[in-house]
């Protein structure tokens, strides 16, 4: 084997071994049990949940999304989650869900999942939905009753109800706890404060207005 020839063979490698680490770590962690149900009280942190030394049905059961929530907050909007948190026995599943009800007008504002892929099932009612792509491009269009919409994973993203009744929708997730952080919220609700000479220049506005915006958002939601 000539010098170019094992440079290749190792270049080839390398690759499969970075995209085999890669994949291994893309999404939630294999199970490596029939379940591991996550015992939420344990001190031990590690990437999930330590699991319970026994279980039964009940950490594998969740009526939470069966019926609609109220709306009526700032946003219009309401997300019920269903995740390793409400059902312990997700721990190293890999998925979850949530339920959105939208009263007239209302928003999920745009946020982010930093763990997982989203899709989503409209129950009822009509939603404009939208992502933006890392290049600034947004991605949008009109779902009613029936229709799925994915939101690709890590991207900002929101929903909004446009029309004058309630609308539902559920939502799924490839992670067991697909985190979110909404944009605005984020920004000027954190704690300690992200400094108002930050937030005034990143966007273009002054001092006065980022304390008013934050003022807004005192006691959320």
């Amino acid at each position: 084997m000539d010098a170019a020839a094992g440079k290749l063979s190792v270049l080839v490698i390398m690759v499969v071994v970075v995209a085999t680490i890669s994949n291994s770590v893309s999404a939630d962690p294999d199970m490596l049990q029939d379940v591991c149900v996550a015992d939420l009280n344990n001190v031990v942190k590690m990437n999930g949940f330590a699991c319970k030394a026994s279980f039964s049905a009940s950490d594998f059961f969740f009526a939470g999304l069966a019926m609609p929530k109220p709306a009526n907050n700032m946003l219009g909007s309401t997300v019920t989650p269903a995740n390793v948190m409400q059902i312990p026995g997700l721990n190293t599943l890999g998925v979850s869900m949530a339920r959105v009800d939208f009263g007239p007008g209302g928003l999920n504002p745009p946020h982010t999942h930093p763990r997982a892929t989203e899709i989503l099932f409209v129950l009822y009612g009509e939603l404009d939905v939208g992502f933006i792509t890392t290049a600034n491009v947004l991605v949008s269009m009109t779902i009613k009753q029936g229709d799925i919409f994915t939101f690709p994973k890590g991207l900002v993203h929101f929903q909004i109800n446009n029309g004058s009744g309630p609308v539902a929708a559920i939502a799924a997730f490839d992670s067991q706890n697909p985190g979110v952080q909404a944009i605005a919220t984020t920004l000027f609700a954190a704690m300690p404060p992200v400094s108002d000479s930050v937030l005034s220049k990143a966007f273009q506005i002054s001092n006065q207005e980022v304390d008013a915006i934050k003022s807004k958002f005192a006691g959320y939601p």
